[in-house]
């Protein structure tokens, strides 16, 4: 069984149909900007399914 992981998101403004706000991982101690749902999406995965437990940072 994978390690829970942890995600506080904070959305700060809606524009073009999307989020945008910064999202920090507990565990690893992180916080990053996103500026739409799919840029989101790839950082929650970057952590979770990928198994980068270094990541959730801008590539």
């Amino acid at each position: 069984m994978k390690e829970k992981q942890t995600f506080i998101l904070e959305v700060n403004d809606t524009q073009n149909h999307s989020w945008q706000g910064q999202i920090e991982w507990v565990q690893g101690r992180k916080k990053q900007s996103f500026r739409s749902v799919m840029e989101l999406l790839r950082l929650i995965d970057s952590v979770v399914c990928e198994g980068d437990r270094t990541s959730l940072a801008e590539e």
